[in-house]
């Protein structure tokens, strides 16, 4: 009876039990490594078809080329926050520990991918729209989705009880979810400055393949980027919150 041995198997097999710090710390640490090597590949990957490959612009010239680093960071700003926000709404439903220290690690990468696209964006801005900034819809909703990055940094610093600072950021994290999607669609629900989308859902990619590839390398990049960064540290969170206990002063005597 192999089949139903490895029903049993797969059963008895309890993916829960990864939502205890203690058992999600270590397997935190052996898969991190992973992604940093994998992010670290597809950045070279990426950056070498985005800047030595795909074609030039044929109206925007090689200022173009700013996208293969905007474009997927602008992406993750809002995928992070979306994540942020999901961890903090199941640590304030069911008041689990680690939820609460995944929101906590995931919002610093989120606000360091907002700021990029904020940054890149104005370098992109300049030769093609003739300015830095401009009050526009899009550059307005993403500059508050900063804003939202650092109220929940700065309102889980200032709570000294972690649970409670846990409950008050995932209140902040799940209104601010209303600006994700003002952030994407606000190109098509208002006359703005920002161009459409290059690449969507329901059609074909409007620019080149090589383009296209460089993009996605980039987009892939940035995930494994973003999550070798979160389980680094909500180890560190782990640790800092889990002091008092046993287990964690016997890793840290192990260290020593």
């Amino acid at each position: 009876m192999p089949s139903a041995n490895l029903q049993n198997e797969s059963a008895s097999f309890n993916w829960f039990k990864y939502a205890s710090p203690q058992a999600f710390f270590p397997l935190a640490g052996a898969i991190a490594p992973w992604f940093a090597a994998f992010a670290a590949v597809l950045f070279v990957v990426g950056l070498y078809i985005g800047f030595f490959v795909a074609p030039t612009d044929a109206q925007q010239g090689e200022s173009y080329r700013i996208i293969f680093i905007h474009v997927p960071a602008a992406w993750m700003s809002m995928v992070i926050y979306l994540a942020m926000a999901f961890w903090a709404g199941i640590g304030l439903a069911f008041n689990t520990r680690l939820s609460g220290m995944m929101a906590s690690a995931l919002a610093p990468t989120g606000a360091w991918f907002t700021f990029i696209a904020l940054w890149t964006g104005a370098l992109w801005g300049r030769p093609t729209w003739g300015t830095w900034w401009v009050w526009d819809a899009r550059l307005t909703s993403e500059l508050l989705l900063l804003f939202l990055y650092f109220g929940f940094m700065a309102l889980q610093a200032a709570i000294d009880d972690p649970r409670r600072a846990d409950k008050a950021g995932a209140v902040l994290a799940l209104v601010g979810v209303i600006n994700i999607p003002i952030i994407y669609f606000s190109v098509q629900w208002w006359n703005t400055l920002h161009q459409g989308s290059s690449v969507s859902l329901k059609s074909a990619p409007t620019m080149a393949a090589t383009m296209f590839t460089g993009m996605m390398v980039m987009v892939f990049a940035c995930w494994a980027y973003a999550i070798a960064a979160a389980l680094w540290r909500v180890r560190c969170i782990i640790l800092e919150r889990e002091l008092r206990t046993d287990w964690v002063r016997a890793y840290l005597g192990k260290q020593t």
